[in-house]
This record gives C-alpha cells, sequence and structure tokens, in this order.
C-alpha cells in the first residue's frame, strides 16, 4: 500500500461528469515483419501479462479511506483482470488516420472505472497497411507525462526492469478498514511533521522573489483573468481527438535557425494555430491567451508512477500577426515564467496540496465545475513531452509511431500536447463536443502555422517525408 500524493489525488478529486482525468498514450504498431506470426488480442494480453512485473502501475487499485479522514491510497499489486482491461476494437474502412482518430475520440468520452485499476487499452484492428494501434486509457493520477514515457519505455523493452524471476506478480490481500484507518492517523503525523520543511521552503521562495532583479510574470501573479475565447465555456462529456505528424528533424532546424528552444516553437505553433481560431469563432484575436504548461521537477529514468509537475503559466501571443513575432514572444513568455517558477519554488503548490482535505478539496472542484463551467486560471492546456529516442518493440512488432494528450480541465475546452519519438514530432489535440466542429482543424492550423514560420524565416517551406507515419488526414 502506498498513499496518494497531495498532487495525485488533485488529479483524483477534480474528476467530475464532464471532466475526465485520464490521459491517452497511442502506439502505431507495424505487425508485418513478424514472419506471418498470429498477433491478435489474445497475444497482446500474454505479452502485457508477461510484463506486469514492469508495469507496477497497472496493478494499482484506489482505496478509499473510512470517513475520507485522509487521501486514498493505491492497494499495490492487486489482481489485474486483462479481459477487462485489454480490449479489442476494429476501424471502419479505410482505417486510416481520422478513423483512428474518432474511435479514439469515442474511447476517451467516458471515464475509468474506480472499480478497477485506473487504466484501459484498446486492441485496434483494421488500420491501413495492416497496422495495428494500441490505445492506452490511463487516469492522471497515476502518472505524470514523465512517469507514463517511463512507464511506455519499460513496456516496449527501451529500458531495463525488474527481474522477472525476482519480482514475479503475485496479488496482495486487500486492506481491512481498520488498517486504512491506522495508517492514515499515522501519516497525518508524519505530514504535521513536515509542516516546518513546507513553510522553510515557502518562505525561501517568497525571499527570492523580494531579493531577485527579475520582476514575477504577470501572469502568475493574476492567474484568475484568462481572456474570453470560444475555448473557454462549460464542457460537454464527449471528446474529439485529432493527430498529425512533422519531422522532428525540420523541427530542430527550424529551432536552431530561430535561436529557441523546441518548446518555444511549439507554443509558437500553437500561437498561429489559435489565432487562425480565435478570428474563425470569436472574430478577434486581440488578446494574449493564458496557457498552463506542465513542467516536471523529477525526470528519474525509473520513476514510472506519481506526479511531480507544476502548471506553469505562459501567454500565447496569438494578437500578432507576424510569425516570427509571434515566435520571439513565445520565446520572452516562456523565459519569463520558467524564471518566475524558479523563484516561488516548482514544488510550492505540490507541497502545499498535501494538506488539501480530501472532502474539502472533491467540494471545492464540484462548485468550480457546477458555477458556471468556467476556468477561472487560464485558457487552454500545452504541453511538450520528449518520448523514447529508439524505437520500441511489443511482442516483437515495431512500434512505428507514438501520440499522447493530457485531460482537458474544468472550463477548458482545448488540450494540445506534442510527444517526440525517435524522428517525428507527433501532435495531438483533444477538444470537448462543443468547442469546434472538427479538431482537424486545429492540427491542420498548426501544420499551415509551421509552414509559415518556415517561410518568414527564409527556410524552405517543402516538410520532410516521414516515411512510417500514417498520411495526415
Amino acid at each position: 500500500m502506498k498513499r496518494l500524493s497531495g498532487w495525485d489525488a488533485m488529479l483524483l478529486y477534480g474528476e467530475t461528469p464532464t471532466v475526465h482525468m485520464h490521459t491517452l498514450k497511442i502506439a502505431i504498431i507495424e505487425i508485418g515483419d513478424l514472419g506471418g506470426r498470429t498477433f491478435g488480442v489474445e497475444e497482446f494480453r500474454a505479452v502485457i501479462g508477461s510484463r506486469l512485473h514492469k508495469l507496477a502501475p497497472f496493478g494499482y487499485q484506489l482505496v478509499d479511506i473510512p470517513w475520507k479522514f485522509h487521501r486514498p491510497m493505491w492497494r499495490e499489486n492487486c489482481e489485474v483482470d486483462l479481459e477487462y482491461h485489454i480490449r479489442p476494437l476494429t476501424l471502419p474502412a479505410p482505417g486510416g488516420r481520422r478513423e483512428l482518430d474518432d474511435a479514439i475520440g469515442e474511447i476517451a468520452s467516458t471515464p475509468l472505472d474506480r472499480d478497477h485499476p485506473l487504466w484501459e487499452m484498446y486492441f485496434v484492428d483494421g488500420l491501413a497497411d495492416g497496422r495495428i494501434a494500441v490505445v492506452a486509457k490511463i487516469h492522471h493520477a497515476l502518472a505524470d507525462g514523465v512517469a507514463s514515457a517511463n512507464l511506455m519505455a519499460h513496456g516496449m523493452d527501451l529500458q531495463p526492469g525488474p527481474d522477472p524471476e525476482e519480482s514475479a506478480y503475485i496479488a496482495d490481500p486487500a486492506p481491512t478498514r481498520a488498517q486504512l484507518a491506522r495508517s492514515a492517523f499515522r501519516d497525518h503525523l508524519r505530514q504535521i511533521a513536515r509542516v516546518p520543511a513546507t513553510v522553510r521552503y515557502t518562505a525561501a521562495g517568497i525571499n527570492r522573489v523580494r531579493r531577485s532583479s527579475h520582476k514575477l510574470s504577470p501572469e502568475l501573479t493574476r492567474p484568475f483573468t484568462p481572456p474570453p475565447s470560444f475555448i473557454n465555456h462549460p464542457l460537454t462529456s464527449r471528446r474529439m481527438f485529432a493527430t498529425a505528424s512533422l519531422a522532428l528533424a525540420d523541427i530542430k532546424e527550424t529551432s536552431k535557425h530561430l535561436g529557441v528552444s523546441i518548446n518555444d516553437l511549439v507554443l509558437a505553433i500553437s500561437a498561429g494555430a489559435l489565432r487562425k481560431l480565435l478570428l474563425q469563432y470569436d472574430g478577434k484575436a486581440d488578446h494574449p491567451l493564458l496557457a498552463s504548461v506542465p513542467m516536471s521537477f523529477d525526470f528519474s529514468k525509473d520513476r514510472i508512477s506519481g506526479n511531480f509537475f507544476t502548471g506553469v503559466l505562459m501567454t500565447i501571443p496569438v494578437q500578432h500577426a507576424d510569425p516570427l513575432e509571434r515566435v520571439r514572444l513565445a520565446h520572452e513568455a516562456a523565459v519569463l515564467a520558467k524564471e518566475s517558477n524558479n523563484l516561488i519554488g516548482p514544488e510550492l503548490i505540490s507541497r502545499w496540496s498535501n494538506y488539501m482535505p480530501p472532502v474539502a478539496a472533491e467540494v471545492m472542484f464540484r462548485r468550480l465545475d457546477q458555477k458556471d463551467g468556467l476556468s477561472k486560471m487560464f485558457n487552454l492546456n500545452i504541453s511538450n513531452v520528449p518520448g523514447p529516442r529508439e524505437h520500441g518493440r511489443v511482442g516483437g512488432a515495431l512500434v512505428t509511431e507514438i501520440y499522447s494528450v493530457g485531460p482537458l480541465t474544468a472550463g477548458s475546452g482545448i488540450n494540445i500536447t506534442v510527444w517526440s519519438y525517435v524522428d517525428e514530432f507527433n501532435i495531438s489535440v483533444i477538444t470537448d463536443g462543443a468547442t469546434v466542429a472538427d479538431p482537424h482543424e486545429i492540427t491542420g492550423a498548426m501544420l499551415e502555422e509551421f509552414v509559415e514560420i518556415r517561410r518568414a524565416a527564409g527556410l524552405s517551406v517543402e516538410l520532410s517525408v516521414i516515411d512510417k507515419a500514417m498520411a495526415q488526414a
């Protein structure tokens, strides 16, 4: 048994009937090189079953504490019903990117059942060129982006895991109510003992801010004023999904030429795409948007669960028509936001979240969702996660593409996530059912914006072809 951290629990408490707090990981797998060997859903279940000792979070069962006296716990090594968790799905013809994206939107539209470990996988056949897809739906309380990347690497044997002979998967017995209550009481005492360290951490951050010659990012000091936009409204429970791919070499060439980071370029590409959509849906784009950009403070390669990140608020300069000016402003906003985050202390919110009472947190999120459904913090989430740099295999089959996206948060109808994999720069977008007519409008606008940035920078607008990627929608 182990306790959810305060930050893990907040991601659990934030779930409502219209806010589903799961993430999606999608792997496209080429099975034509298996020498005629069958690889269907039963074979895939056997592969996952043989690797459960490496995929420990898949055996975590959520356990509530009596009277909600403390945060929930994970019961480790619980029974895992692979018939329930791994499900077959066949795409309609022609089995291209759009058909897969539509199916993933349907998968994302339902919450995970808390009576089971908080994950599902869909074994999707019917793709063009004889490929399959594996769509993993994992609750954010289980893992953040870094942990998910490590978990996926363990699953594809890209990182060494425990020796199976030393770590045979054996289910542990369920705890009794008395055991849960005693554990909660002891943890509360330990948590009280950590209050002085948390106060010192907070005070050190305040002192750094006072002594610094840099001013805090204004967006960090006024997080309750995101500008109104078509993105922000009460969410529906429906989810729609879209993907697109660029060559990582083109991205690196562009970022190097412009003297900005890849993350800066992600923000600038998003800014240009969102500007087009704001003009289309709102008729104006005269104010920068606020994005929450997750930044990890634990990059341990052996970490496969838990959440160790903070959402850093950054301005997205949609108000400027010049693509290179958007790149410059996105870079400046990112630098300022990172400096502000480091001054205050990246673990500040995470540490204090340990002291939020479960019942109070649940009531707070429920009221925020019911009041008017609008985000009081930011307009949207934008993430950039570096994935594996070498091709993985599952059951001997080559993984050709990986996509990932985080959840929508209350009142925010768009999440943009970029996940790089080997030589690919893969874009995923998730929306609810009321934000846009088609989420491919967003991915399409992002591809167009990248071309515009390269044109303005004097680079070739002929983009590299990614041999193993699906055709664009």
